[in-house]
């Protein structure tokens, strides 16, 4: 009882050696919950969080640069982009950065005359003597929201592998946005917007970005809007030309776009 009578003390606990602290904290967590630490759930940043830094730890480089980034070296992502050096490990991208990651809506679930809902996992399948080989493929996007974002294209078998192949060409892909601001008189500190307009192509999608004042919000299609969203810009007006329902042509002419803003000079 009596040890149950100190766990419950608050200021016992901050008067406590921090060494003691770290003793009772599990226990204190238990009385506070009533389940064992263990047991408890996690949430998904966190769980995501963790098995980043798994991945990191237990990353053996192989390349030359991999090897510079990993023993410190090289501690800017863009360093690496501005020499225009090649990236061949998702692992480096991401010791450097804290990326986010979304899926990009390019495939459409079966429905009645075509009004299918849409869905991240396009399904297509192979005629072949042993009968129907089905594969899916999707769209992945990844971004620090600070000036970095990456598209990639993975395709296999399964849903999972194809998603876990997808980002890890978009952490290859990554490439960095300057961002500007509509008006001069704003604070330089926070950037919000694409610094003069830029035109992106892929196909025959053509996306025309422009600066926008801030509170405008991201006037352009919701696939667009995420890929903005991960780069950091807030705040842009949008012009589109061709067949823009091809997601994945929309997509990369938006990185396309997003790519001559470290190219052009105001």
């Amino acid at each position: 009882m009596a040890e149950k009578e100190s766990i419950n003390k608050p200021k016992d606990l901050i008067e406590a050696v921090p060494e003691e602290v770290e003793k009772i904290a599990p226990a204190v967590e238990e009385e506070i919950t009533g389940k064992p630490r263990r047991f408890q759930r996690r949430s998904k940043e966190e769980e995501a969080e963790e098995a980043r830094k798994n991945r990191i730890a237990s990353w053996v480089p192989k390349t030359k640069l991999g090897k510079a980034v990993k023993s410190g070296e090289i501690k800017d992502v863009d360093e690496i982009l501005s020499n225009h050096k090649k990236i061949l490990e998702s692992e480096l991208v991401e010791l450097l950065l804290k990326l986010d990651t979304d899926l990009l809506l390019v495939g459409q679930a079966k429905g009645k005359f075509g009004g299918g809902k849409r869905r991240a996992w396009r399904q297509t399948q192979k005629k072949t003597m042993e009968g129907n080989v089905v594969t899916f493929s999707c769209v992945a996007v990844v971004g620090d929201k600070k000036g970095h974002v990456g598209l990639g294209f993975g395709e296999a078998q399964e849903t999972l592998p194809a998603r876990e192949k997808a980002i890890r060409k978009a952490k290859l892909n990554v490439i960095k946005v300057i961002r500007g601001w509509e008006s001069k008189e704003e604070d330089k500190s926070d950037p919000h917007t694409v610094p003069f307009i830029v035109e992106g192509k892929c196909g025959s999608v053509r996306i025309k970005l422009i600066p926008a004042p801030r509170g405008t919000g991201l006037v352009v299609g919701d696939e667009c809007k995420k890929i903005l969203r991960l780069a950091g810009i807030k705040d842009v007006y949008s012009k589109t030309f061709g067949q823009t329902r091809t997601t994945l042509n929309l997509a990369q002419a938006c990185i396309d776009a997003l790519t001559k803003t470290g190219k052009m000079k105001q």
